[in-house]
């Protein structure tokens, strides 16, 4: 959000919520003198248009008193005539990085309708999610799945795709900076991975036929079948071209 009009308007202090031996303080010198940069979360008011402008709430997950954390969150929100809460997330799967990131997107109204959809344990944007709808907030919560085998925490292409999908909740293009470049730099990076891995590259190749035979199931279900032909003759490609490989999907 740094290409657009900003702000910082408010912050959650560290103390009492951050594991300074997880969530280090980070020492730095400015005009020779010594500072401690404590963790803590910051908001910033950031101006799109005319039309739309986003409190951004951005900072370390913290490790204690989540609840505490997120009211502190809701009060703020409530103080800036917040209209509507956004969460955005990621999360380690089975995905190949050679498809575009799996996408999901949950609202509260769907959370409240299919209970049994949602269980198990939770991150910080599932908490901030369920107390702001308590508190008669409307919200969503989107996100992307990061391929495990990668083991990163940083992953430019599941950055573009989440921003991609709130340009779309917006209804209005984001600027997307130098992501799409960094996005492919992190795919050649894998790429490279792969070519030094036989037992990862195999692996990557299920999770491909994988990913494209659900595409083509979906595309099947909502009536697209020419582009789901496509996909199948693709995969079918694909597997030749592996010969003596077992590609079988699990």
């Amino acid at each position: 959000m740094n290409y657009y009009p900003s702000q910082e308007v408010g912050t959650i202090a560290s103390e009492g919520f951050y594991d300074y031996q997880v969530a280090r303080p980070m020492l730095c010198h400015v005009q020779g003198r010594r500072n401690i940069l404590w963790p803590e979360t910051k908001f910033y008011e950031v101006t799109i248009n005319t039309e739309i402008t986003l409190l951004v709430e951005t900072g370390p997950e913290p490790n204690y008193q989540w609840s505490e954390f997120c009211r502190q969150s809701i009060h703020l929100a409530e103080d800036y005539d917040v209209q509507g809460i956004i969460t955005l997330g990621s999360m380690f799967a089975d995905c190949p990085h050679t498809r575009d990131l799996p996408i999901d997107v949950l609202s509260n109204d769907e959370a409240e309708s299919n209970p049994e959809d949602h269980s198990g344990p939770v991150g910080i944007p599932t908490v901030l999610d369920a107390l702001a709808s308590q508190a008669g907030f409307q919200t969503e919560a989107i996100w992307v799945s990061v391929p495990q085998y990668l083991g990163s925490d940083e992953c430019a292409l599941g950055s573009l795709q989440l921003l991609r999908c709130l340009s779309k909740k917006l209804g209005i293009a984001l600027n997307e900076g130098d992501l799409p470049v960094k996005a492919e730099h992190w795919k050649a990076q894998a790429s490279v991975l792969l070519r030094c891995n036989d037992e990862l590259a195999e692996y990557v190749h299920r999770l491909e036929v994988e990913s494209d035979t659900k595409a083509t199931e979906r595309l099947q279900q909502n009536g697209d079948v020419p582009a789901a032909e496509e996909l199948v003759r693709e995969a079918e490609a694909f597997l030749k071209s592996m010969g003596g490989h077992d590609t079988a999907s699990s």
